[in-house]
C-alpha cells in the first residue's frame, strides 16, 4: 500500500509539472495520463480528480477523456463546463469528436446542444455525418480527415498542400495518398514512402498503374465486424471509406479497430459467462446484480431439470452410494469438453472463419475428438472406479458414461452455436447454457440408466 501511495505521489508531481509546462504532455501517449488519473480517482476520490479534469489542458483533455473508463469519464463530462468543452472537442478528430459528443448526449442532451452551437460549422458537419451511422457501421468508426489528390494534380502542388496541413495540425497519421478521379470518386492510393521518390514535376497520373488500384476499402455502411476482419487479413494501418456511389468519404485507422477488437472479444467472454458489459462498466451494484441474477435463474431451472432426471433413478443411487460419489466426474468432464468445443465455434462464428460448407467438417471432427477422448478418459476412469469400489461392472459403467457424455458434448458443443446463428441469435449468449443442459442431463442420464441396466 505505502509503495503505491509513493508511486501516486510521483505520478501527481510529473502531471502538475505537465500542467505547468503543457508542452511536455506531447512526450506521453494519453493513455498514460489516463492511468494516473484513474489512480487519484481511486486513491483520493472524485473531488480531487475533477480538479485535475478542470486544470488539465483542453488540447489535451480529450485524448485523456477518451482513454478514461465510462463511469470516470461520464463524471467528468457532467462537471466540465460548456466552453472546456467547445474546447476539448474541437481539438479533437472528427472521429473522436463524435463518440465524445455522443457521450454528453447520453449525459446531458441540453448540454450537447450547447456544445454543438459553440463549434464550428465543419466540425458540427462533420459530428453529425458520423452520427447517422449506427454504432455497428463502419461510417461510425472513420474520421473525415484525410489526404487525397486527384490523378492530374501536381505531385509537388499535394506535396505543399500536405505540408500546409501539417502545419495547420489538420491531418495526421497520414501514410498514403487517396487517389480520387474528378467526381471525388476512389480509384487508388499510393504511399508516402513511395511519393517522396517521384518527380515533384509530374502528376499522379504518371506514376498511377495497376498496383495502385489494388486497394482495399469498406463501405460506410458496411458492418465493423467486416472492418476489423479486413484489418486482420490485410495487415492494414488505413482503410479508406466510400459511400454507395464509390465517393471517398473518410478513413478508418488501426487504433480504432484495436479497439473493436478488444471491444469484440471481451463482449464474447462476457456473453459466454451470462455477464452484461455495459452494466459491468457502470459499477451499478444494484444493475449489475440485476443482469446477472437472469442468467442465474436461467441456469437454476438447467440445473433442476438435471436434478429431475437424477430423480428418476433415486432407487438406482440409494442402492449403490458410490453412483452419488460418481456422478459429477461425468458431468464435469462433459461439461469441459463441451465448453471446449463451443469456445474454438464460436470464436471462428465471430471471426467469420466459419462457413456452412466447413461447419459440417468441424462438427464431425468434434465428435471424433469426443470419441477419442471419451476412450482414453474411460479407461483410466473406469480402472479408478474398479480399485476404488472393488466393483469392475461399476467400472464399466462409468466408462460407457464418460464415453457417451463426451461425444455428446463434442455434438452440441460444435452444433448449437452454428443452429443458434442459423436462427439469428447471437452464440455467445445462449450456447453455454444450452450446453450445460445437455451435457448435464446426458451425463447423468447415461450414467445412472446404465447403472440401472448392469448393476440392478
Amino acid at each position: 500500500m505505502r509503495e503505491e501511495s509513493i508511486h501516486l505521489e510521483e505520478s501527481k508531481l510529473l502531471l502538475d509539472d505537465l500542467i505547468v509546462n503543457p508542452d511536455g504532455f506531447e512526450e506521453y501517449h494519453a493513455s498514460d495520463i489516463a492511468k494516473i488519473i484513474r489512480a487519484i480517482y481511486a486513491q483520493e476520490g472524485s473531488e480531487s480528480f475533477l480538479e485535475y479534469m478542470r486544470t488539465i489542458p483542453e488540447e489535451h483533455l480529450g485524448e485523456v477523456l477518451l482513454e478514461l473508463p465510462e463511469n470516470i469519464k461520464d463524471e467528468a463530462l457532467s462537471h466540465l463546463s460548456v466552453s472546456q468543452l467547445v474546447e476539448i472537442v474541437d481539438e479533437l478528430d472528427s472521429d473522436d469528436a463524435t463518440d465524445l459528443m455522443q457521450d454528453i448526449g447520453d449525459i446531458d442532451s441540453d448540454k450537447e446542444q450547447e456544445v454543438l452551437s459553440s463549434l464550428d460549422k465543419e466540425d458540427v458537419k462533420d459530428i453529425k455525418l458520423l452520427k447517422k451511422y449506427d454504432e455497428d457501421e463502419a461510417g461510425a468508426l472513420m474520421q473525415t480527415e484525410l489526404f487525397s489528390a486527384e490523378l492530374d494534380e501536381s505531385i509537388g502542388d499535394a506535396v505543399e498542400r500536405l505540408k500546409r496541413l501539417k502545419r495547420e495540425d489538420d491531418l495526421d497519421n497520414i501514410h498514403q495518398v487517396f487517389i480520387v478521379d474528378k467526381f471525388k470518386i476512389l480509384i487508388g492510393v499510393i504511399m508516402l514512402e513511395d511519393l517522396i521518390t517521384y518527380d515533384f514535376d509530374k502528376t499522379f497520373r504518371d506514376y498511377f498503374d495497376k498496383t495502385h488500384k489494388m486497394i482495399q476499402k469498406v463501405k460506410a455502411s458496411s458492418n465493423i465486424n467486416e472492418v476489423a476482419n479486413i484489418f486482420e487479413n490485410y495487415d492494414l494501418v488505413v482503410l479508406p471509406v466510400v459511400d454507395n456511389q464509390g465517393v471517398l468519404v473518410g478513413r478508418i485507422t488501426s487504433d480504432d479497430v484495436y479497439d473493436i477488437i478488444e471491444e469484440r472479444a471481451t463482449d464474447q467472454i462476457y456473453k459466454m459467462a451470462g455477464v452484461d458489459d455495459e452494466a459491468e462498466e457502470d459499477k451499478n451494484i444494484l444493475s449489475i446484480t440485476h443482469k446477472r441474477g437472469i442468467w442465474l435463474g436461467v441456469n437454476l431451472m438447467t440445473a433442476i431439470l438435471a436434478s429431475l432426471v437424477i430423480g428418476i433413478f433415486d432407487e438406482t443411487i440409494q442402492k449403490f452410494v458410490a453412483l452419488a460419489i460418481l456422478m459429477p466426474i461425468v458431468a464435469s468432464m462433459g461439461g469441459n469438453a463441451g465448453t471446449q468445443s463451443l469456445t474454438i465455434m464460436v470464436r471462428q462464428i465471430a471471426l467469420g472463419e466459419m462457413s456452412w460448407h466447413e461447419a459440417r467438417e468441424s462438427i464431425r471432427q468434434e465428435i471424433i475428438i469426443g470419441l477419442l477422448n471419451g476412450m482414453i478418459f474411460a479407461i483410466g476412469m473406469g480402472l479408478i472406479a474398479f480399485f476404488w469400489f472393488d466393483d469392475a461392472r461399476l467400472g464399466v459403467v462409468i466408462a460407457l458414461a464418460m464415453v457417451i457424455n463426451l461425444v455428446v458434448a463434442g455434438f452440441f458443443g460444435a452444433a448449437i452455436p452454428l443452429a443458434l446463428k442459423r436462427i439469428g441469435t447471437d452464440p455467445a449468449v445462449a450456447s453455454s447454457v444450452l450446453l450445460t443442459t445437455v451435457t448435464d442431463v446426458v451425463g447423468f442420464f447415461a450414467f445412472l440408466g446404465l447403472a440401472k441396466v448392469i448393476l440392478v
